[in-house]
């Protein structure tokens, strides 16, 4: 069973470090979130495989699954666009880092 894939694991894992470098969370919990999905439905996918296990159990998993994925990666397509994140790239836009640098300018003042 497929299902459709708006980012890589790459493009995910470039969101996170991102979002962790520019303590930017919000996104990068997303992108975990997605991570966390794509585990989930090949665990299920595996335990579908399994002679004895209760395949209407782990389809329903699947599904659900599967739909939370498409969901949070409609959520993250759309939160890169309103943050105005480079999507060639997947970096940060400078306001938002800037925004950071500022914080941190505080705090050490």
């Amino acid at each position: 069973m497929s299902y459709l894939q708006r980012f890589s694991s790459d493009d995910l894992e470039r969101i996170v470090e991102e979002g962790m470098v520019y303590m930017c969370a919000c996104p990068a919990q997303v992108a975990k979130e997605i991570r966390l999905l794509r585990e989930l439905i090949a665990y299920q996918e595996a335990c579908l495989n399994g002679p004895e296990n209760a395949s209407e159990v782990h389809r329903c998993i699947a599904e659900a699954a599967r739909e939370a994925h498409a969901r949070m990666e409609q959520c993250l397509d759309q939160v890169l666009t309103l943050e105005g994140w480079d999507r060639a790239t997947l970096h940060m836009p400078e306001g938002l880092r800037q925004r950071r640098d500022a914080a941190l300018e505080d705090g050490f003042s």
